[in-house]
């Protein structure tokens, strides 16, 4: 990377600084993320070393500075999983998973020096995808014990959302709208699940039937664009009853 940035190296590589580099590693988080739902360990490794690139890249940009090396990035790491693991490296106990975590938000807080769970709340990243970062939001309120006791208020608090997005006038739509989505993520984050991970199989299973419902309209000699909705409503449900003769 010290020679890509060098004078004899790559003018795209050379130009390159942390602002200028956000999106690619975003980007390529994201593609680590496919590699590892593909479960294609090849894929995966090949990704995870796209991910360390950026991470010796933002290094590399630091060290020309005289900000920060790739020693103290690892340096950095090391201390920290020492400083959040107490319960290995210290005095405090952990005998679930639970507790671990517990322990490592504990220390986290102290850490970064926040006073109330108001600032816990405040420290998830803005730039978090909206469904995980209220996910975030709602597992942090969630531990000091404001949170539905049973999922089931969670569910009526989502139709209680519905009903006031119908009685919501044009401004205040999109309020409400986000209201019945951050209500949907607790519900789903209630029964056990991630919600990004969730949304993110629903969508793949849409694009498969989808590709499906557009074979099935290909084999009939008609372009899908052509059909009226309930024909194609018609194919969808022939995909689904193939899927479930199928499982």
């Amino acid at each position: 990377m010290a020679y890509l940035r060098s004078d004899t190296g790559c003018p795209w590589d050379r130009k390159q600084d942390h602002m200028s580099l956000r999106q690619n590693l975003i980007e390529e988080a994201y593609e680590g993320i496919d590699a590892i739902l593909s479960g294609d360990p090849a894929r995966i490794a090949d990704e995870m070393g796209d991910v360390l690139m950026q991470v010796v890249f933002h290094a590399q940009i630091g060290s020309e500075a005289g900000t920060f090396s790739i020693e103290d990035v690892t340096t950095g790491l090391c201390k920290k999983l020492i400083r959040r693991h107490t319960h290995l490296f210290g005095t405090d106990a952990a005998n679930s998973e639970k507790d671990a975590l517990r322990t490592w938000e504990k220390n986290k807080k102290t850490e970064k020096g926040h006073v109330t769970d108001t600032d816990v709340l405040a420290d998830v990243p803005r730039a978090l995808p909206a469904l995980t970062r209220a996910y975030k939001v709602q597992k942090k309120a969630a531990s000091v014990g404001f949170d539905w006791p049973e999922a089931s208020g969670a569910k009526e608090k989502i139709l209680e959302e519905l009903g006031e997005i119908a009685a919501a006038g044009p401004a205040e739509k999109e309020e409400e709208a986000g209201d019945f989505l951050f209500a949907v993520v607790n519900y789903v984050r209630l029964l056990g699940f991630e919600p990004e991970v969730a949304l993110s199989r629903s969508t793949e299973k849409f694009i498969h039937r989808f590709r499906q419902m557009e074979g099935l309209a290909d084999e009939q000699g008609s372009a899908l664009s052509s059909l009226d909705l309930a024909a194609m409503d018609k194919l969808w449900e022939r995909v689904k009853q193939q899927e479930h003769y199928e499982d």
